[in-house]
């Protein structure tokens, strides 16, 4: 089985997909004129504006609800992984994933609120919908819809449930048995509530959770603050290959900084469109530029703060791809949250260890449940067309099953299943939004039309000639944007 999962995985994260996933992002960065840097204060400033009702969710909740998949053990256990396999220069490839990722996100986003639907009374939306809406291909819908099902509702849960396990043995000696029971009981609580449930729970932890490990982070580098200069000339030298001793691995560099980085922020991966479209805006390019955000909050800085505190404190190993040792730094520890719990324990001693295990308990539980809401929505989609409501009851049993398998299972089966599952979706999702990439930039154009003539932009699909976009009425939009008005001169106590 785990050969099995290897040799998949090796096919699926072949050299193509790395390539496809920079280029992708270079082209759309290029078309969309570097969006993600002319409306950086656009972006913050619409995170804080629009409006929940009884359908939908805020920007603000559908920002954290995103971010509760994209900030999670790929933070801390992912970066750590990269640095091993690939080398410093792993991480500025993780950086280029994130800056040219920004507008993928922006892209699929965006196309997730032009095509979203109301079903059982709450926005939905996704790539499904849009491949089948904007490229009438339903057999491409349904197939990403299944592979998204089974990757969110089976692989992917497995490896933030091992490294809640793995940081909290190390840190308090709890049993993965335990951690298991503690888990499937919490994530039952939670996923049984619904969508508002999970909103509620994450606008309140991911903000909290990302503020408090970057704090700690920063003190730690600041504490070391002479060495950054050296750490950041170490990760640009050895990304392309011109740091003594890591030149060998420079396309290892590119390939494991490209695949933690999609991993992390899951830009153009698919998984960020289900919350967007659960947004209530008044236009589809408001939700795409806060996500096209949310992937430099989750890179350019959770990312970043674990990056440098382990070059900074040397708790890291690096490794050739036949095994050999190229720079030991903390030996007897295998790469993953030990890496990070060692290094903040060496320089916060009694503090460290648990802080990390905590800071990744509230990662990886949230991450699980962004999973399962994601996995839901695609069950949904299926249910348009076949109405077997116990596919939801059978979702949840499922992604706890998951979790206490992955919570029990080895780091290595854990992380490749969940390899699998990424790749698998940025394939299906990556080749969609390059062939509808056009509608979501029409969307942009407007949106900046609109703002130039000091309107605040409202949506209607028929005036730009976007077929399909059945929840758009002149009549939603308007309301929309009324509703969003009122929400800002009355504020929700």
């Amino acid at each position: 089985m785990n050969e099995l999962v290897s040799t998949l995985n090796g096919l699926v994260w072949s050299p193509a997909l790395i390539y496809l996933c920079l280029g992708v992002g270079l082209y759309f960065s290029l078309r969309g004129r570097f969006l993600q840097v002319r409306h950086f204060k656009e972006m913050i400033r619409l995170m804080f504006t629009g409006k929940t009702d009884e359908h939908g969710i805020t920007s603000f909740q559908a920002l954290t609800m995103t971010l509760a998949g994209r900030v999670g053990t790929g933070n801390i256990a992912g970066v750590a992984t990269a640095i091993t396999f690939g080398g410093p220069g792993a991480i500025f490839w993780m950086w280029m994933v994130a800056f040219l990722g920004a507008s993928s996100a922006f892209v699929e986003s965006t196309l997730g609120q032009v095509y979203k639907e109301k079903l059982n009374g709450e926005y939905r939306g996704g790539p499904a919908f849009y491949i089948e809406k904007g490229l009438g291909l339903k057999w491409y819908a349904w197939l990403f819809a299944v592979v998204t099902v089974f990757a969110c509702g089976m692989l992917l849960p497995g490896v933030q449930a091992n490294s809640i396990a793995s940081s909290a043995q190390t840190a308090f000696g709890i049993e993965p048995t335990v951690t298991a029971a503690l888990l499937a009981i919490l994530i039952g609580l939670i996923i049984f509530g619904g969508v508002k449930r999970i909103a509620h729970f994450t606008q309140v932890v991911v903000p909290f959770m990302a503020l408090g490990y970057i704090l700690v982070a920063m003190v730690i580098i600041l504490l070391n603050i002479e060495k950054l200069p050296e750490v950041i000339v170490l990760i640009f030298r050895s990304a392309f290959g011109l740091e003594a001793g890591f030149g060998a691995i420079v396309g290892m560099a590119i390939q494991w900084g490209v695949k933690r980085g999609v991993y992390s922020n899951e830009a153009g991966q698919g998984t960020g469109p289900h919350a967007s479209s659960a947004a209530a805006v008044s236009h589809p390019a408001k939700q795409g530029l806060v996500q096209g955000f949310s992937v430099y909050i989750d890179t350019l800085f959770v990312c970043s703060a674990t990056a440098f505190m382990l070059l900074i404190t040397g708790q890291y190993n690096v490794q050739a791809p036949d095994g050999s040792a190229l720079f030991t730094g903390i030996a007897g520890v295998a790469a993953g949250p030990g890496y990070v719990q060692t290094a903040m324990e060496n320089m916060m001693p009694g503090f460290g260890n648990a802080f990390v295990a905590i800071a990744l308990f509230f990662f990886a539980f949230t991450t699980i449940l962004a999973y399962y809401y994601i996995a839901e929505t695609n069950i949904a989609y299926i249910n348009r067309k076949v109405n077997r409501p116990i596919l939801t009851l059978l979702l949840k049993f499922a992604i706890i099953a998951a979790t206490v398998y992955g919570t029990v299972r080895s780091a290595t089966v854990a992380w490749d299943l969940g390899d699998l599952g990424v790749g698998l979706m940025a394939w299906l999702n990556i080749i969609a939004i390059l062939l509808m990439h056009k509608i979501a930039y029409k969307c942009l154009k407007d949106y900046e039309q609109q703002k130039d003539e000091g309107k605040d932009p409202v949506f209607h699909p028929e005036k730009l000639g976007i077929p399909n976009a059945d929840y758009w009425s002149n009549t939603t939009a308007e309301d929309n944007l009324t509703a969003e008005k009122s929400e800002v001169q009355q504020p929700q106590r």
